[in-house]
């Protein structure tokens, strides 16, 4: 039997009217930005199902676009992200796509950034205002945003995930959760490592000087 929090029951604190189309949303948004690390200069959002359905009645547009501009969903800004996104010089589109996916609330963010990369992030809003990462660059990944986590975007060679946690623990970062996606053998992987404590730009430095370390993303936990 699954052991509910006061979160599951009353939901979350949230501007809009419907913790998947928007909370949920919005945290997509949030999240997506905080694991490209990198200045954007244009994103596209192509939505479907239920979100393809209802994006504007339900502010799906919004919460995503503000989400993305670094805001969360009980910030009383949200309902200005359009502006906000004009002021910054963002240039954002929607679109909607019948296609099937495994979720009716899926979100596949398109993003340029400064450096001429293009990322690609799908995230799913399954309910109750919260969120999962399922795909980073055609990686199929897992992340929720419960905790601390750290990203890293690193060769695919031995020992590279021994040094990562040794760095950890030599600064006494507990691990609650690790997972290891691979782009390709011995081309590029993806580490996604939760943690119970604060990760210090000290420590980030340090994981950064690693030899073959490509570069180091930190996203705070968005549930409190």
């Amino acid at each position: 039997m699954k052991d509910y929090t006061l979160f599951d029951i009353i939901g979350p604190v949230m501007i809009g009217p419907s913790s998947s189309h928007t909370a949920g949303a919005c945290r997509i948004g949030y999240t997506a930005k905080n694991i490209i690390k990198f200045e954007i200069t244009e994103v596209k959002f192509i939505l479907y199902g239920s979100f393809a359905k209802t994006y504007k009645g339900h502010g799906t547009d919004i919460a995503l676009l503000g989400g993305f501009l670094g805001l969360r969903p009980d910030d009383e800004r949200l309902v200005d992200a359009f502006q906000m996104a004009k002021h910054k010089g963002l240039n954002y589109t929607f679109e909607t796509s019948e296609d099937e996916q495994n979720h009716p609330n899926t979100v596949k963010i398109i993003a340029k950034t400064n450096r001429l990369e293009t990322w690609e992030i799908v995230g799913v809003s399954i309910g109750g205002g919260k969120m999962v990462i399922e795909s980073i660059n055609g990686i199929n990944v897992q992340y929720t945003g419960e905790y601390n986590t750290l990203v890293t975007h690193h060769k695919d060679s031995a020992g590279m995930l021994t040094r990562i946690t040794t760095i950890l623990s030599e600064n006494r970062i507990n691990i609650a959760f690790m997972k290891l996606y691979r782009e390709e053998k011995g081309i590029k992987a993806i580490g996604i490592i939760e943690t119970d404590e604060d990760i210090d730009q000290s420590i980030i430095d340090e994981l950064i000087r690693m030899d073959g370390m490509l570069y180091v993303t930190v996203i705070n936990k968005i549930y409190e």
